[in-house]
């Protein structure tokens, strides 16, 4: 198989693109900046879908949708938001095209010019806060705890798949709430289920925490965040909660009766996670050999593969197999049973290690006579021989340690790579040489942080909660600092 992958140390950056397509997740498209996902990336991000939609729907949430042509005219009304998203907007400004009368193809029909340009959505606060308006009256409408599975576009210049594209999936809930104090609650719980979901799904280790002033969400009060560190020790925001506060209601005058018969504007949050999961996924726990995938996300977590020489040892194993596979599957277990005759055993091996498939079981005429199978784990790459007797609890024991053992390898990789530093020399020492997560005095002012990041490209990645309180001094600028934040280079 000529899928040979550069190596991550030489170059980490080409190993992730090569990757991405010799594993058949996505490759780019026609459209400058877009992506095709391949059915197996889709498969992962159906996955993930799902785990996510369930736990949404356990919080109280439920799923709508909304169009995705925004008018161009409510994204005036909120200053920060527009200002936020006014370098990434595609706008609409016809609706039809018309025959060249020089014979050259099609042009745009000038007679079809918009009345009023629509905006492609790069996220929905404003068409939905605009509906709300129609949907609350009084207390007795609130909370609304909505969630929509959709695309959006941002013009992005400089893309690289699943991570930045100018068109890209993702959900975004946007819940209203009758008092402050309730929409806190809601963005700091939504943290947590993203939180959840990276730890006990993508086995991914995370920071949570607030955004600075510099860095959070176009037109919220608040940003939380929960951040990654990939293997090249650079961090990925891997998903944010904003508190909206009222700027949403007031902007489009969405207001609520109180139980003292009183207007109130309503309260708000909105959330989201992207397909840039997909990426983070890739890049936290792959390897020179291929993907490397959790087990709850792989979409073929057992392949087996018949070792034989002809055609009545295949009748045979095929016939045990099929038993075997049906005991691991009642287990609520994906298993593939790969007997192709077009391909032999070890370009099949080659095939499900690149593709990440968590374990891998190989059966041939001994294995039928002696009663065993041979069973190779793909986060280890051990290989071990087992009795077929039981084997779809050692497959679902195995599964287990498979997931924990991935969480707990990338833990350790953040854990050696975060580092406390004192002085702007230490801090400079660090981000360029060793990357991780740095953990530094910061003065806290907007000033100071964007000479950090131009002089070194290293961002304040997350003020963590609960951060403890420390007395020091900014590596900056030796102004008194309260605690110490999270800094590092970043996708």
């Amino acid at each position: 198989m000529a899928k040979e992958l550069t190596k991550r140390e030489d170059n980490y950056s080409q190993w992730y693109n090569e990757l991405v397509i010799k594993a058949d997740l996505a490759e780019n498209s026609a459209v400058r900046g877009c992506m095709v996902i391949k059915p197996y990336g889709y498969a992962i991000w159906e996955k993930m879908q799902a785990a996510l939609d369930k736990m949404f729907k356990d919080t109280g949430h439920q799923n709508a949708y909304f169009p995705l042509f925004i008018p161009k005219s409510f994204f005036s009304r909120e200053a920060s938001h527009v200002e936020g998203f006014a370098k990434e907007c595609a706008v609409v400004t016809h609706y039809r095209l018309k025959a060249d009368p020089n014979g050259k193809g099609v042009i745009i029909d000038e007679d079809s010019k918009l009345e009023e340009e629509l905006i492609v959505r790069p996220t929905s606060e404003t068409i939905i806060w605009d509906t709300y308006r129609n949907w609350i009256q009084s207390y007795r409408d609130l909370p609304i705890l909505v969630n929509q599975w959709a695309n959006v576009v941002r013009w992005e210049m400089r893309t690289r798949l699943f991570l930045r594209t100018a068109e890209f999936l993702w959900q975004e809930g946007h819940t209203a709430h009758a008092t402050e104090k309730e929409a806190v609650e809601e963005a700091r719980k939504m943290l947590e289920v993203y939180a959840d979901f990276a730890e006990n799904w993508l086995a991914l280790p995370v920071l949570k925490g607030v955004k600075t002033i510099n860095e959070r969400f176009a037109g919220a009060v608040d940003t939380y965040c929960i951040e990654a560190l990939m293997q090249d020790g650079k961090a990925l925001q891997a998903g944010t909660s904003h508190f909206l506060g009222q700027n949403f209601a007031k902007a489009f005058d969405v207001k609520y009766l109180t139980k003292e018969n009183k207007q109130e504007f309503v309260w708000a949050t909105s959330w989201g996670v992207s397909t840039r999961l997909m990426g983070a996924l890739v890049m936290a726990h792959s390897d020179d050999n291929g993907l490397v995938l959790p087990p709850k996300l792989a979409p073929i977590q057992v392949v087996i593969v018949p070792i034989y020489k002809n055609e009545e040892q295949l009748a045979a194993i095929s016939e045990r197999v099929l038993k075997i596979k049906k005991s691991i599957e009642a287990k609520g277990i994906s298993v593939k049973y790969d007997d192709r005759d077009t391909y032999k055993p070890g370009w099949k091996f080659a095939e499900y290690e690149l593709k990440g498939v968590p374990l891998r079981l190989a059966i041939g005429p001994r294995d039928l006579e002696e009663g065993t199978i041979e069973v190779a784990r793909r986060d280890t790459l051990e290989k071990s021989t087992y009795q077929q007797i039981d084997i779809e609890n050692k497959v679902e024991h195995l599964l287990e340690a498979i997931q924990k053992n991935l969480y707990q390898k990338a833990l350790t990789f953040r854990d050696d790579l975060t580092y406390k530093v004192d002085t702007w020399e230490e801090f400079k020492h660090a981000i360029d040489n060793k990357g991780g997560f740095v953990l530094a005095h910061w003065d806290g002012t907007t000033d100071t942080e964007l000479k950090i990041k131009e002089e070194t490209k290293a961002t304040i990645r997350t003020i963590p909660l609960n951060n403890p309180q420390e007395t020091g001094k900014c590596i900056y600028t030796g102004k008194p600092s309260t605690q110490r934040v999270v800094f590092a280079k970043a996708y």
